[in-house]
């Protein structure tokens, strides 16, 4: 990783930002993560010259930070079809590459600080074996919609799989996403 590099995509995170509606606030919030990122890596590159290991590893823990949350801002910027699905995923994949640079300089990098984050759920003693057998396969995917899951469990019916989403939707462990034919759910996270 250089500056150029990062400078590069910051500046193309800008343009990016421009196919945004004008009054969208993610639009401006994208651009300021942005600009952190850019303002940190550079002071990186400055405190690891001057060998400073705690300000570095404060810095290195403020642009992990600062990534994780652009990358989650362009998840949802992808599920608004303001720009390009390639667009986001090119962005998302530069920062990525970006993220995994970056702990490769940390000294004390344990591989497993790089696995995804198993979603902590409290066991429910309401639910049945379905409902739980439902936020395993959710957990799996990122997203469902009632027909998929049909396929999976083809001995319950799409009604029944329906209400057991209300009764999960009410507990607040799943989110609903669209409407009619274009439902899907999600795990809450």
């Amino acid at each position: 990783m250089n500056k150029i590099d990062i400078i590069e995509l910051t500046d193309k995170l800008y343009k990016l930002t421009l196919l945004f509606p004008k009054k969208e606030p993610l639009r401006y919030k994208i651009r300021e993560v942005g600009d952190r990122i850019l303002e940190n890596i550079v002071s990186l590159e400055v405190f690891q010259n001057q060998s400073s290991a705690k300000r570095s590893d404060l810095l290195i823990f403020e642009i992990e930070k600062d990534m994780e949350i652009i990358i989650s801002f362009f998840e949802v910027v992808k599920w608004q079809n303001w720009v390009s699905y390639f667009d986001v995923l090119e962005i998302k994949e530069k920062y990525g590459k970006i993220k995994i640079d970056l702990l490769g300089r940390v000294e004390n990098f344990e591989p497993e600080q790089n696995k995804p984050l198993e979603i902590a759920r409290p066991k429910d003693k309401n639910l049945d074996s379905r409902k739980e057998k439902i936020l395993t396969i959710l957990e799996k995917k990122e997203k469902i919609q009632v027909w998929e899951l049909s396929k999976i469990l083809p001995q319950v019916s799409k009604r029944t799989l329906r209400r057991d989403f209300d009764f999960l939707l009410k507990k607040g462990l799943i989110k609903r996403i669209g409407q009619g034919n274009n439902t899907f759910y999600s795990l809450i996270r």
